[in-house]
């Protein structure tokens, strides 16, 4: 190469080395095409090894089943003892959503229970949560089910038992959900308008009672999506508590399958469908395209002007709920973003994007 260097003039020197250049870049560009057709060519055997394993693993299943004379058994217990509770926050579009479980629960196979508490308690006694933990793990009869009402959070890995249910939630604008609260006290909404309520006939609106410094409209009534995921713990229920703001934070994340917003119900509802289809199948089409049976407004409510939001957002006790609000709706649109996807105005959901490789042992 050097006596080359010396015979050659220096421009064909250039040209050799620009040669050579492009002739590595050509052959490094065929190795990374030959590792790209390699690694497709596992993915491909690697699916096809599952699905070998997937097609054997149904295959001995049906044969047993035929054998003990259970063709028509669910082909997964754990899903058929699956047990979700819906412990939801008052006028968070609570009843709409669980309106669509009744919905779909004679369709899909599973039972709906409401969990009525006296006077609407969210607080369970001791021995209440030990009747509650026992019906909801032990009461074969009623699984899977569907549990829903007006509860605080409750950590059933406290009591003993084996299995813990899925728990699920939708949270909402704090002050716009104190409003919706203020105004169906007062006049009811539209899913059961003959039923007289609690606050029927006061007809100040709520601007009138922030003006006032009124008790419904006070500070202290936005506390109340910090408890609900809080929990049964004396802390959760002192107004303005910085604990019970953190311990919520953390049920959230990790005790909750997904927790929605009001705000962006649909997206919930598919979300929830593509995860939990034993229970959810079929929900956002009805959502979309149903008589809309499921949905419920509040009566006579009248958005409160920019003096009243104000003058809420000075409390700590927004700030705290606001805080606690935004964390969950930016939870909640981290998992959408790696859950679904908008295209000429549709949402979709994405694919499976995982898959299982490197089967060992070997399939004879």
């Amino acid at each position: 190469m050097g006596l080359l260097r010396i015979m050659m003039p220096p421009k064909f020197q250039l040209l050799a080395v620009m040669a050579f250049g492009v002739a590595m870049l050509f052959i490094e560009n065929q190795i990374q095409k030959l590792e790209e057709s390699r690694a497709k060519l596992e993915r491909t055997m690697a699916r096809h090894e599952v699905r070998e394993v997937e097609q054997r693993q149904t295959r001995d299943g049906l044969q047993r089943r035929t054998r003990d004379g259970l063709r028509n058994s669910p082909a997964l217990p754990e899903i058929e003892d699956l047990i979700i509770i819906y412990n939801r926050v008052p006028k968070t579009a609570s009843t709409s959503f669980t309106n669509i479980a009744y919905d779909l629960c004679g369709k899909n196979r599973f039972h709906v229970l409401h969990i009525n508490t006296t006077k609407n308690n969210p607080v369970m006694s001791l021995q209440d949560q030990m009747r509650f933990v026992r019906n909801v793990t032990s009461w074969r009869e009623m699984k899977p089910g569907f549990y829903h009402g007006h509860v605080s959070y409750l950590d059933f890995t406290k009591f003993g038992v084996k299995g813990k249910p899925v728990y699920i939630n939708i949270v909402r604008d704090p002050i716009e959900r104190l409003v919706s609260y203020y105004y169906f006290l007062r006049f009811g909404d539209d899913y059961r308008p003959g039923l007289r309520r609690r606050k029927q006939g006061d007809k100040k609106t709520f601007d009138e009672c922030v003006s006032s410094g009124g008790s419904d409209c006070a500070p202290e009534k936005l506390w109340l999506q910090i408890p609900f995921f809080c929990g049964h713990y004396s802390e959760c229920w002192n107004v303005g508590s910085k604990w019970a703001l953190e311990q919520a934070k953390y049920n959230l994340v990790n005790e909750y399958l997904l927790v929605g917003v009001t705000e962006e119900l649909e997206d919930f509802i598919m979300m929830l469908e593509a995860a939990l289809p034993r229970f959810f199948r079929g929900a956002t089409e009805l959502y979309r395209t149903g008589k809309k049976s499921h949905l419920r407004k509040t009566s006579e409510k009248k958005p409160p002007t920019k003096e009243s939001i104000s003058k809420l957002q000075q409390s700590n006790i927004w700030k705290m709920e606001n805080e606690f609000y935004e964390f969950a709706l930016e939870q909640f649109q981290f998992v959408r973003a790696h859950s679904v996807r908008e295209k000429d105005g549709e949402l979709y959901l994405l694919a499976q994007n995982f898959f299982y490789e490197k089967i060992y042992p070997k399939v004879n």
